[in-house]
C-alpha cells in the first residue's frame, strides 16, 4: 500500500536521471511522515495482543465496536477468557497502565523486594535483568547497579562486599518507590537532552507542559560506546548520542516535533559538509526521517544527560547502531523480474 503525494507537492521530489527530469507520485521509504500515516488512532498492537483505548466511556465503546467489526470482517477469532472490556487500568507488557500514567507492576516488584542477597553470578545476573526491566523509572540506574555489574565481568572474583549489598538494597528500595511516568502528550513537542563523554552516552526524553514549568521526564537512557566509537571525534560522539536517542525512543518520536539539546554548536556544520564520510551520510539520512531541531546547550546546563553520559556500564551484547534501525527489515532481496530486459531495451529508445 502506498500513499499518493499531493499533485501540488510532487515537484518537490523531482530528480534527474540520464533520460529526463522525473518526479515521485507516491510516498517511498525516505518520506518522513509515511509511517505516521499508518498509525491507528485508537489501538496499539504488540505481537498477538492489542489494546483499544479512548478518553471517555462513549469513545472507548465506539472504538471497540470498530475494532470488533474489523475482527469479524477478517474472520479473526478472539479468546473471550483473555479479553478484558472497559477496564480503567490493566497490565501492559509488564507495566500498570491507567489514566494516572505508567507504573511498575507491583506483583513483579514484590518478587524482587523479597529476594535475599545474591550468592552466585547467576543470581546477580537474574536480579539485574529483572530490575533492569524497570530502569526507565530509576534515575542513574547504571550508576546504582555498577558494583553488581562488576561481579559479572570476566576474571573477577565473586565477592559480595558491602558496596554490592548496599547497591542491591538501594535498587530494591528504588523499585518500591518508583515514580509514576505520565503518558506523553502527543500535541506537545518532545525534548531530547543528549550528551557524550569519552566512553559513554547519556540521553533524557522529556516534555515541558507549559512555559516556565519544570520539564517532565519520560525516560532515561545511557549506553557505553564500543572501542571503535570511542575513537570518534568529539563532535561525532555528540551526533552519535542523538542517533542513539532517536533509535532508543523511536516509537515516541516518529511523527512528532523534536527539540534536541546537545553540547556542541558545530553539529550543524558537520551535517552540512560536502565531503562527509559515509557514516555521517547515513546519520544525516536518519535525521531526515524526523521533524527535528538541534539547539546548543552546554554540559553545565544539561546536567542530567551530562551525568548519565559519564556513567560507564558494562558493554551490552548489542552495540549501538550507527545506521538505520530498520535497515535489515526494510532491505528485501528479490530476483530480477522477468520484464527487466524489456524495460532496459525500451528505455533508451
Amino acid at each position: 500500500m502506498q500513499i499518493h503525494i499531493a499533485p501540488k507537492d510532487q515537484h518537490k521530489t523531482t530528480f534527474t536521471c540520464h533520460l529526463a527530469h522525473l518526479r515521485i507520485v507516491a510516498c517511498h521509504l525516505a518520506c518522513v511522515m509515511l509511517r505516521a500515516h499508518f498509525s491507528v488512532d485508537c489501538m496499539e498492537v504488540f505481537m498477538d495482543d492489542f489494546t483499544v483505548y479512548a478518553n471517555s466511556f462513549e469513545a472507548c465503546l465506539s472504538n471497540l465496536s470498530r475494532v470488533l467489526k474489523r475482527c469479524i470482517d477478517t474472520n479473526l477469532v478472539l479468546n473471550f477468557e483473555k479479553c478484558h472490556f472497559m477496564a480503567t487500568e490493566g497490565i501492559m507488557l509488564g507495566h500498570l497502565v491507567s489514566n494516572r500514567g505508567i507504573e511498575v507492576d507491583k506483583s513483579k516488584i514484590d518478587i524482587i523486594t523479597s529476594l535475599p542477597n545474591p550468592t552466585s553470578v547467576q543470581e546477580v545476573r537474574s536480579f539485574l535483568g529483572h530490575a533492569g526491566f524497570y530502569r526507565r523509572f530509576i534515575k542513574n540506574f547504571s550508576k546504582l547497579a555498577l558494583p553488581l555489574s562488576r561481579l559479572l565481568q570476566k576474571d573477577v572474583d565473586f565477592n559480595v562486599d558491602q558496596p554490592c549489598i548496599e547497591a542491591f538494597q538501594e535498587l530494591k528500595n528504588k523499585l518500591t518507590s518508583a515514580p509514576i511516568l505520565q503518558a506523553p502528550n502527543w500535541d506537545l513537542p518532545f525534548e531530547l537532552m543528549c550528551n557524550a563523554s569519552n566512553s559513554a552516552l547519556g540521553v533524557v526524553l522529556s516534555q515541558k507542559v507549559r512555559v516556565g514549568q519544570p520539564m517532565h521526564v519520560i525516560s532515561y537512557a545511557s549506553r557505553t560506546m564500543d572501542p571503535t566509537q570511542q575513537n570518534y571525534t568529539t563532535t561525532e560522539k555528540e551526533l552519535l548520542a542523538i542517533v542513539f536517542a532517536l533509535d532508543k525512543f523511536r516509537s515516541y518520536l516518529l511523527g512528532s516535533r523534536i527539540v534536541v539539546f546537545s553540547d556542541h554548536a558545530t553539529l550543524w556544520y558537520l551535517l552540512k559538509k560536502s565531503d562527509a564520510k559515509s557514516r555521517l551520510i547515513r546519520w544525516m539520512l536518519l535525521l531526515q526521517e524526523f521533524d527535528i531541531e538541534i539547539r546548543d546547550k552546554k554540559g553545565a546546563e544539561n546536567s542530567v544527560a551530562d551525568h548519565l553520559s559519564k556513567i560507564e556500564k558494562e558493554s551490552e551484547p548489542m552495540p549501538i547502531s550507527d545506521e538505520f534501525p530498520d535497515e535489515q527489515l526494510l532491505h528485501i532481496k528479490t530476483s530480477t523480474p522477468w520484464f527487466a530486459d524489456i524495460c532496459n531495451y525500451v528505455a533508451p529508445s
